[in-house]
Parts: structure tokens; sequence; C-alpha cells
């Protein structure tokens, strides 16, 4: 950026300053929400609840189909931003 674009742009300077931290809130919550790692410890809770039989089959089948459906729509959505999908 050349001295006069800085110059005449410098009162947009806040404006691309919140445009920064936004993107950098979304980028931080999309990470959470797409993180299989709260799933897949949901899934390993979920059969310790099953083996304790602290719920019946029924339950742990509706919980676990739940649970399967979003990690796959995490490994879907971690597939179309290119990365790898996790284990």
């Amino acid at each position: 950026m050349g001295l006069v674009t800085g110059i005449l742009t410098l009162p947009f300077a806040p404006v691309r300053g919140i445009g920064w931290v936004l993107d950098k809130v979304v980028k931080a919550a999309e990470d959470e929400y797409y993180d299989p790692a709260p799933v897949q410890e949901a899934l390993v809770n979920l059969e310790r609840a099953r083996d304790e039989d602290r719920i019946d089959d029924e339950e742990f089948a509706r919980q676990e189909e739940a649970l399967l459906h979003r990690l796959e729509e995490i490994r879907a959505y971690q597939l179309r931003q290119g990365g790898q999908p996790g284990p």
C-alpha cells in the first residue's frame, strides 16, 4: 500500500479492524463447533452409561445415532474445508 493510499484509506482503518476481528471470532467459533473431540468423548460416555446400566439399549441407540450423525456432519465440513477428517 502506497503512502497516498494509506492516507486516503486511514478513515476506514477501524472498519477493516472490526472486519478482521469478526473473521477471527467466526473462525474460532467454527473450530470449536466442528471439533470432533467432544462428540467422540460423548460416544465414550454413552457407551460407559450403557455398560453401567444407567441407560437402556433404546435410549443408547437414539443418542448414538444423533452423535454419529454429528460426526458425519463434522467430517463433511472438514472435507469441504480441504482438511483431513480426524480419526
